[in-house]
């Protein structure tokens, strides 16, 4: 398949061919090869791979849910007022390479995708896959540099290690992004974490390098406009990622997660966090722990792409304005 330089893509209409139709994508968008893609902006990728869960699996499935999902969002985004498809240039690239069988070998593939992407100036919008599958794409991403992060998660994903020793489960990636220096822990500011844990070593670890914790306890007593205002200060004018763990939000709208942790976010709030992010330079994002076999009815999923849909608003702006 061959594209012109200002060939422009568009979700195929719900007035042309009924939402219930048709081969699902990511939004409805066309499905481009990665190496077609020499005119994609931001690029939507599944990342079907759960070799890092440590307890409930099933996120490997979340893509192909998500993706059917995603018929249900339209083209006009009602609070900014804007079609992001007008403003940057969008396509489902598929599912990145993986290995069920071989942790290592995954992580290696799923770095050499992301490479090849970033190589085309193509920002990753993906959809997980366990938490793990951030930290190849923070490989790819931060690889010149490292890139700051703003990370909405009930869980802060900076253990070091799980049973005796194994460096690389969906508790650790963060950990390892930070010591690979791949990810700028004084420009990462986390948000909504509770739960009870096993020791305090994650939080030493995040106190130690700089990380922002922000605990669902302060978010309530900030307020949303307060706790993203100290989001946006933390990471600056700088390269940002956005990791949002679906397990931020309550079980009450996401119980298809593989490690729930009630009195998360609902998903309204998630959706204005998101919004505030508008403005910022969002290099690439993701959407994890999406488990299918713990919700079936599709809820998770549905409210995983939505919170794609905001991210993909705030992408478009940044590359909209840069092109400028």
């Amino acid at each position: 398949m061959s594209h012109s330089s200002d060939q422009s893509y568009e979700p195929v209409s719900g007035m042309d061919v009924p939402r219930f139709a048709g081969v699902a994508t990511f939004m409805r968008l066309p499905l481009v090869d990665l190496e077609a893609a020499d005119d994609i902006d931001i690029g939507l990728v599944g990342i079907p791979w759960d070799g890092g869960t440590t307890n409930r699996p099933g996120p490997r499935h979340g893509p192909r849910q998500m993706r059917d999902m995603s018929a249900m969002t339209r083209r006009v985004h009602h609070f900014h007022k804007m079609v992001p498809y007008e403003l940057a240039n969008f396509a489902d690239l598929g599912d990145a390479p993986v290995n069920p069988a071989d942790v290592t070998d995954a992580l290696d593939r799923i770095e050499g995708f992301y490479a090849k992407l970033t190589a085309k100036g193509i920002r990753p919008l993906s959809a997980g896959g366990d938490h793990l599958c951030s930290l190849p794409v923070l490989r790819a991403l931060g690889k010149q540099k490292p890139v700051g992060m703003v990370h909405f998660d009930a869980h802060s994903d900076l253990w070091d290690s799980y049973f005796g020793g194994f460096k690389f489960t969906h508790g650790t990636p963060f950990a390892r992004a930070i010591e690979e220096g791949v990810l700028d822990p004084k420009r990462t500011v986390q948000i909504g974490l509770r739960g009870g844990v096993y020791d305090w070593e994650d939080r030493d670890f995040g106190a130690k390098h700089g990380v922002r914790m922000i605990d669902i306890e302060e978010f309530h007593d900030l307020g949303i406009d307060e706790t993203m205002r100290i989001a946006r200060e933390v990471v600056g004018g700088g390269e940002t990622y956005v990791s949002f763990d679906i397990d931020c939000l309550d079980p009450a709208f996401a119980p298809g997660t593989g490690t729930p942790e009630i009195g998360g976010f609902t998903n309204r709030e998630a959706q204005f966090m998101l919004r505030k992010l508008m403005g910022l330079n969002v290099i690439g994002a993701d959407v994890v722990e999406v488990s299918p076999p713990f919700d079936p009815s599709g809820y998770t999923a549905l409210n995983g792409v939505t919170m794609m849909w905001e991210l993909m608003c705030v992408m478009a702006r940044d590359v909209a304005n840069r092109k400028a």
